[in-house]
């Protein structure tokens, strides 16, 4: 198979440039050369939001083509229709954010989109780009050459957001940890490996249309994610888990102030972690357990020297240690506030 990646050095395209040339596929590589070159890629440098930024794609021809744009969808637009007739199946990873505001709980593909949205448009907000990304593929290669990745949450090693690695080095640090309860609160996501893998799978299977792209409703909770943590860094910590109330009252934002967490029972919470998966995984999608992805990214956070890198145009996560020691020592936290037995050494 001959790919070609835009983008491709950062995730969540990074993990797809390495899972296609462990399959032996030839790996062509575009983007604006800022990372250094992935061995064993023909680079291909470019700007594709500058004038004549994709002149270096106007030839070649490719089985298909993986891209990750997430700003203004002219970009995708632009890129698709230069390589139509030169590719065959074009791979969007777009974002469950596409669907409109409250998706019910068990939504699926077919679910309402977002309004407002044009393959053309520039930047505006997420969810509009995203879904102007996929018009702007189906628009170029339609419907039967397209396949959108609708991804939600997406963990492990390469992560430049913030989420997973907040929470590895909180909890390296060690000592009391504000761990936002219940403890058995149902998490969905993806490794960012098995989502490469089966955009892999897609390309060989000649797949087309949209896939909500996470792992099942309840793959783990957040004790489970928090405790691999724990396990993983070998640290002292001790989770206190703590009752959504008392972290909704203290003013504490979820997702962004304590990553991954969104309280039970929200619009918030199904949109993110209740979608029906249900396509992907009768399309070969397989999620290895949680304690691997953490395992693996902890690993790859210390071979950096830990700490990750960050993409400029994402918020900063993480909750600030006086907050926490704050509600900490309210002594409003602990098993019995979260209706959980007991804490986690």
């Amino acid at each position: 198979m001959r790919l070609l990646v835009l983008g491709g050095t950062e995730f969540a395209g990074r993990p797809v440039v390495e899972a296609a040339l462990g399959r032996g596929w030839d790996v062509t590589v575009f983007n604006r050369g800022r990372h250094g070159v992935v061995p064993g890629t023909r680079p291909l440098t470019g700007d594709r939001t500058a004038p004549g930024g994709l002149d270096a794609l106007a030839e070649g021809e490719w089985d298909a083509v993986v891209d990750t744009w997430s700003a203004a969808p002219r970009a995708v637009h632009e890129a698709a229709r230069l390589l139509r007739g030169r590719v065959r199946r074009y791979v969007y990873v777009s974002s469950r954010s596409v669907y409109a505001w409250a998706p019910p709980p068990g939504y699926a593909e077919d679910a309402p989109v977002v309004e407002g949205a044009e393959p053309d448009a520039g930047q505006s907000d997420y969810a509009r780009d995203k879904r102007g990304g996929e018009l702007a593929v189906v628009d170029a290669f339609g419907a039967e050459a397209s396949v959108l990745v609708r991804a939600g949450l997406i963990l492990g090693p390469y992560e430049n957001v913030g989420r997973l690695p907040w929470w590895l080095t909180r909890i390296a640090r060690g000592g009391p940890v504000l761990a936002p309860g219940p403890r058995e609160l149902p998490l969905q996501y993806v490794d960012v490996r098995d989502l490469a893998e089966w955009i892999l799978g897609a390309v060989e299977r000649e797949l087309s249309g949209p896939y909500n792209l996470t792992s099942p409703q309840g793959h783990t909770t957040m004790g489970g994610l928090l405790e691999a943590c724990v396990r993983a860094t070998g640290s002292d910590a001790a989770l206190r888990w703590t009752a959504p109330e008392i972290i909704l009252d203290a003013g504490i934002e979820p997702w962004t102030e304590l990553p991954v967490w969104v309280p039970p029972g929200t619009d918030l919470h199904d949109a993110l972690h209740a979608a029906d998966v249900s396509r992907a995984m009768a399309t070969g999608l397989s999620c290895r357990p949680v304690e691997a992805t953490v395992a693996d990214t902890w690993d790859w956070l210390r071979s950096i020297g830990g700490t990750a890198p960050r993409r400029p145009d994402r918020s900063q996560k993480g909750l600030d240690p006086e907050v926490e020691a704050k509600v900490l020592a309210a002594g409003t936290g602990g098993p019995e506030a979260a209706g959980v037995p007991g804490t986690t050494p």
